[in-house]
């Protein structure tokens, strides 16, 4: 059985051919045999969008920390008649809302885990901080905007 230790949300973008759009994602670490880890990135995605921007199997997760990831769609068409769909490449015939999925296992101690944890915090706190400069700059803007 699988024991997940973390989970959380977060907000990125998802790149198509160069072609970005912001989405939500989930972020699950689950202990993996032995002494080892597995991340999993999981993300849904309008399947109309993707086709009207080329993809096929794979694309780009851009997260919160600004780490690129490759997303995958493990495919296979929910229709009876496989010779129609290629298996694992998104096509009409698929659901409107497709699973993109990332897999990582390389995390084997609590040692990284524990780097990619401070790792988080860090983009946390830096995000916040830029946040919060942005709305003071806007505040500032909208205030001078008045004055004059």
């Amino acid at each position: 059985m699988e024991k997940h230790i973390v989970k959380a949300d977060g907000n990125g973008a998802i790149d198509v051919n160069g072609q970005v759009s912001p989405v939500t994602y989930t972020v699950s670490l689950k202990q993996g045999k032995g002494r080892s880890y597995e991340v999993d990135i999981r993300l849904m995605a309008p399947r109309d969008w993707l086709l009207q921007r080329g993809f096929e199997r794979d694309a780009v997760q851009v997260i919160q920390s600004g780490a690129r990831i490759p997303v995958y769609h493990d495919g296979g068409s929910h229709n009876d008649d496989s010779s129609r769909h290629d298996v694992g490449r998104l096509d009409a015939a698929d659901t409107i809302s497709i699973e993109l999925t990332a897999r990582d296992d390389s995390c084997t101690s609590d040692a990284q885990i524990s780097r990619v944890q401070r790792r988080r915090r860090i983009t946390q706190k830096l995000q916040h901080s830029v946040t919060g400069r942005k709305q003071r700059y806007s505040r500032r803007q909208a205030a001078a905007g008045r004055r004059s």
